[in-house]
């Protein structure tokens, strides 16, 4: 065990009720620091529901690209907590070492001096005294949960905010309607500050435009003020300031054109000299695991047979299966494969949504628990969930073994296309497993 992984531990005994969504404790313990979060480079803060990891992506790798350092701050990580702060330098970043993550977690500790708080909020707290103490040019802050009253909300005076798509998810803290949970995504928005918009639904902007014009906060809506769109595999991306013949993102799915464009739209909003050969590098070049990620080589790769393919992806809401079932499609279309569904879920999710999106696409669902978490969905339910989205469906030991059983099936024509898939916590143990932790 990592001597970090003791501290976050007793970070977790601090508050170990259920999440109580505020802002004050942070506000306390940026005072007890001595307010690093007044001390940060500048920011881009990103909000919304599915899209943050991978616009984040498309922003650290396009900045890097114009020769910028960037810090950068997401969360869940995938299999190591060091994952969730990158810190910038000239070239590329780096996950924060053990060392440099134990001396900023034991600082925060003797700051806070056992006051109750959560844990998401107090290595929030360590991440902003970690990103004051070393110098870079941008600071990228993806909201953990919510907005309004995320712990990343101390933030007063982002460089732009940028809002991705938004649907139905964590209802139990932000209400049982989308507008209920665009009005919390909409909480990242600050006074005079840009605001720039995925696509939408009709009420979602409303929304998003209420709050923005109580704040005075400029708006740069998707289909109004900027354009993204896949054009003859190009990327295809036009603003007031002029039209981009670009190449197709790197990372799989038409989602990612949206994702993409939205990273543009906020980057010409933050750094409207940013170079347009380093958005082509950085559309080429980007990486973010566990988002139709393919597995070409590991141990768990090695258990298949011949020549099948291997996804990752670690979406886990209705909309995610959406997106995620179309790029699956596509590849469908351009070289058929039997598709084969590994997937572990949360009980805190809607898996019969997650799945009808997949109906006639999967031959079948192997049902798993989800590794290291007691909120782990029953793969006997989740199997039954399965089926009520009209796919056959088993519940299975592990991935391993819905690996072996899939690799022992005989009689398919051509070998399969495997997705895994339903929870990102499911992702980062496939990662380990396999032996390709995130780099």
């Amino acid at each position: 065990m990592e001597r970090s992984t003791a501290i976050l531990e007793r970070f977790r005994a601090l508050y170990p009720r259920e999440i109580d969504l505020s802002l004050d404790r942070m506000t306390v313990l940026m005072d007890k620091l001595g307010r690093p979060d007044l001390r940060l480079p500048p920011v881009i803060h990103i909000a919304g529901t599915n899209g943050k990891g991978s616009t984040t992506a498309f922003l650290r790798a396009m900045l890097e690209a114009a020769g910028k350092s960037v810090h950068v701050y997401t969360s869940p990580h995938l299999v190591r907590f060091h994952e969730r702060m990158r810190v910038g330098a000239p070239g590329g970043g780096r996950f924060v070492d053990e060392d440099e993550l134990i001396e900023v977690l034991i600082a925060v500790e003797h700051a806070n001096d056992g006051t109750p708080i959560p844990q998401f909020e107090i290595t929030t707290a360590a991440a902003f005294q970690l990103f004051a103490d070393h110098p870079a040019d941008y600071l990228l802050l993806e909201v953990g949960l919510g907005g309004r009253y995320d712990a990343t909300n101390v933030i007063a005076s982002p460089l732009v905010a940028a809002i991705t798509s938004i649907a139905m998810d964590h209802e139990k803290f932000f209400g049982n309607t989308i507008e209920e949970i665009a009005a919390e995504k909409a909480g990242i928005i600050k006074r005079n500050r840009p605001v720039v918009v995925a696509p939408e639904r009709d009420t979602v902007i409303d929304v998003i435009e209420a709050e923005a014009a109580r704040l005075g906060a400029p708006v740069h809506l998707a289909n109004r003020d900027w354009i993204a769109h896949a054009e003859h595999g190009r990327l295809v991306y036009q603003d007031e300031g002029g039209l981009l013949d670009l190449p197709a993102p790197r990372l799989v799915g038409r989602h990612q054109f949206t994702n993409a464009g939205l990273a543009i739209a906020a980057l010409r909003q933050a750094v409207p000299a940013i170079p347009t050969e380093a958005i082509e590098a950085g559309l080429t070049n980007v990486e973010w695991p566990a988002r139709m990620q393919r597995l070409t080589s590991g141990r768990l790769v090695a258990r298949t047979r011949g020549d099948a393919e291997i996804w990752l992806d670690g979406g886990h809401n209705p909309a995610a299966g959406l997106a995620i079932a179309e790029a699956v499609a596509d590849l469908e279309e351009r070289v058929p494969r039997p598709l084969f569904m590994i997937c572990g879920m949360l009980n805190t999710k809607d898996p019969v949504g997650f799945f009808q999106p997949f109906a006639g696409l999967a031959r079948q669902v192997y049902a798993v628990p989800v590794p290291s978490s007691a909120a782990g969905r029953d793969p006997a339910e989740l199997a039954e969930a399965a089926r009520s989205a009209g796919i056959d469906a088993v519940p299975t030991a592990d991935v391993e073994t819905a690996l072996d059983r899939i690799s022992a099936r005989t009689g398919l024509p051509i070998p399969p296309r495997i997705l895994i898939c339903g929870s990102l916590y499911l992702a980062g143990s496939v990662l380990d497993l396999n032996g390709t932790p995130p780099g």
